[in-house]
């Protein structure tokens, strides 16, 4: 329809109803490209929807009330202690025991009385709870206990009645070890599930009232992306992010590059990740929002810094972030409320970012009230001007994050690789040279899609699910007589049944066996991935995954315990693939906007900088900082001593000459 145009659009996000930007962007996008709405839906092949509703929802604590039902002596280990001093997920008042047991191996060795579990599903709710979690001692081996109270609960509270009340096993959400880990992520997924199904079933309403006649497909945490009656809420936690590293792995591949280190700087959070040898990073025991749970996730490092970190002056000295004004009431620049003076407001004042052209134009910012509210909460305590205030936020919060990415630059490369770092978010272009030059870094890769960087890396994903069982085998073992083929068999029954759900007959998936090993006196897991053509033969997984520990420089294979085995299930959908471009015949010069004065001397001095349009930049153009390239959602600062050049993909490569900064 469009003949390989391709446009990006990005709207003010709504707090409240993260749909309503959704469904925003979907008619902001129409109207650029100058069709209806139902047009452009109708002939849509695919939708795809990153979003932070779960995320948020844990964060400002407003999810599901939750009863919790426990192993009777285990309710220790129930999270009624908010991390933080935030509100526990669940009161303490809300957690009951139930005699139950299942022995180590699976063994059923106690089965919990119906008519007990019945009363005690019914106290609970009579307390006011909305849903009812179970998690049962050692049900990743065995979870048919589990599944007895849900059949008692719902034979009580039919679905069919408006009564109904969900129930979430922890054996549904993780089948790993770590019982504390498998009853929090029980108990997270529970805690944000009500409010995601309500808002995401509403987006696909919305979609199909104006024509849409595909699946919604939801971005998950751990790379794929699937409908939503195929996922799960946890899946959804932080699932923005980690779509971003997903795309920065596709930026490396065109380039060749196995090894990248990723950075977001968006209006609350600076968020980083890598790829090394080709891998994205993954966390197997990853944290959410001080909550450890054992459901795995690619792995993403946030801290407090953005364009909307709050700064502020405490005993004479200044900090920046992790306070955020967030979108609303955002940085005081914006007019929308905000008090308190932001990185972007420093940015501004620093003439970095125009007032004018904010988005493109379409928002207008108040450089006045930022000058204004800088002077009085950061310049007269600290005895700057607000141009100098400006400076030391700037400072600081670039100091910040490089210091960030050099600790984990040294971590994950302690034999001193220097991998170029893609770098993407509104806010992300304006800050990267500074805080690349404090991370040793001397490449950087910014797309054209910076500013809606994990909607591109989301344009990628193919709709997949990841299942896993627990073993825990030694690895001398796995070759013996098929012990894995029990497990295997069962997660592929269920991924069959799963994509069957999501459209894909089993011909039409591919498969991957992840086995997760540890040193058996002790020490933390390892992820060995296993190509699918190897399901069927133990012996040949058994001798793939020893080659893999060998290559990775593991001690001997004799000496590792197989705690689980997983497998990764895909199917492909159509993907958005970057387009090449001819030289440009016309120089640089063509894409110059003018001239704007910007403060970046240390002692406040001013000085005028060529000012580009980066829509009109292209393939073969350099520029030479310090100078500013603008586009409709980000401004990029290219530094003193830093080069830019677009290349034949339109993407702009920065290189920092040889010991500047």
């Amino acid at each position: 329809m469009f003949d390989g145009r391709v446009e990006t659009v990005k709207v003010s996000t709504t707090p409240h109803d993260l749909t309503v930007c959704f469904l925003e962007c979907i008619r902001t996008g129409a109207r650029r490209l100058g069709v209806a709405v139902e047009d452009l839906l109708y002939g849509a092949d695919i939708i795809r929807f990153a979003n932070t509703i779960g995320t948020n929802t844990i964060i400002q604590r407003d999810g599901s009330k939750i009863g919790l039902i426990l192993t009777a002596g285990k309710e220790g280990l129930a999270p009624v202690h908010g991390s933080d001093g935030k509100v526990p997920l669940i009161q303490p008042d809300m957690v009951f025991g139930l005699d139950e047991a299942v022995s180590p191996d699976g063994a059923p060795l106690k089965v919990p009385d119906e008519q007990t579990a019945l009363s005690c599903a019914q106290e609970l709710i009579d307390r006011g709870a909305r849903c009812l979690v179970v998690a049962f001692a050692n049900s990743e081996f065995n979870p048919e206990n589990e599944r007895l109270i849900r059949r008692v609960v719902k034979r009580e509270y039919p679905r069919d009645f408006l009564g109904s009340v969900p129930v979430f096993l922890s054996s549904d959400i993780s089948r790993r070890s770590g019982e504390a880990e498998r009853i929090n992520a029980a108990v997270l997924n529970a805690y944000i599930h009500a409010k995601l199904v309500r808002l995401l079933y509403k987006a696909g309403e919305e979609l199909r009232r104006s024509l849409y006649r595909k699946h919604l497909f939801i971005v998950h945490n751990n790379g794929a992306v699937a409908r939503v009656a195929k996922t799960r809420a946890i899946n959804t936690y932080n699932s923005g992010p980690a779509a971003g590293l997903l795309g920065a792995r596709i930026i490396g591949r065109i380039y060749g590059r196995d090894h990248l280190i990723s950075a977001d700087m968006g209006g609350t959070s600076f968020d980083i990740g890598y790829v090394r040898g080709g891998q994205v990073s993954l966390d197997l025991l990853p944290e959410v929002e001080g909550f450890a749970v054992n459901v795995p996730m690619l792995a993403v490092r946030a801290i407090g810094a953005g364009g909307g970190s709050i700064a502020s002056v405490n005993d004479g000295a200044l900090t920046v972030g992790p306070r955020s004004a967030g979108a609303l009431p955002g940085p005081v620049c914006f007019d929308l409320g905000g008090a308190e003076p932001t990185v972007t407001d420093a940015d501004l004042i620093l003439g970095i970012l125009d007032p004018g052209y904010f988005l493109g134009g379409s928002m207008k910012l108040n450089e006045g009230r930022a000058l204004a509210v800088m002077e009085e909460k950061i310049g007269k305590p600290l005895g700057l001007s607000a141009v100098k205030a400006a400076l030391a936020i700037k400072k600081m919060i670039d100091e910040a994050m490089g210091r960030e990415i050099l600790r984990l630059k040294i971590e994950i490369w302690p034999s001193g690789e220097n991998p170029p770092l893609v770098i993407y978010g509104g806010a992300g272009p304006a800050h990267c040279c500074h805080l690349a030059a404090i991370a040793g870094i001397d490449t950087i890769i910014i797309t054209p899609f910076s500013a809606v960087f994990s909607a591109f890396a989301a344009s990628g994903m193919d709709v997949g699910h990841l299942y896993y069982r627990r073993v825990d085998l030694p690895f001398s073992a796995l070759d013996q007589g098929g012990l894995l083929q029990s497990p295997i068999a069962d997660m592929l029954r269920e991924a069959t049944r799963d994509m069957r759900g999501e459209g894909f007959a089993p011909e039409h998936t591919t498969a991957e066996l992840d086995l997760l090993v540890k040193p058996a006196d002790g020490g933390s897991e390892v992820q060995l991935t296993v190509a699918g053509d190897c399901l069927g033969d133990p012996v040949l997984i058994a001798k793939e995954a020893r080659a893999l520990l060998q290559a990775g420089g593991h001690r001997a294979a004799g000496e590792w315990l197989l705690t689980t085995v997983s497998l990764r299930v895909r199917a492909e959908i159509p993907h958005y693939t970057m387009a090449e471009y001819p030289p440009s015949p016309r120089g640089a010069e063509q894409a110059l906007k003018g001239r704007r004065k910007v403060f970046l001397a240390p002692d406040g001095g001013a000085a005028e900088l060529s000012v580009y349009d980066g829509r009109r930049l292209e393939h073969g153009h350099e520029i030479a900082g310090p100078a500013l390239v603008e586009t409709e959602h980000t401004t990029l600062l290219v530094a003193a001593g830093w080069k830019a050049e677009v290349d034949r993909y339109h993407n702009t490569i920065l290189t920092r000459a040889a010991g500047e900064g």
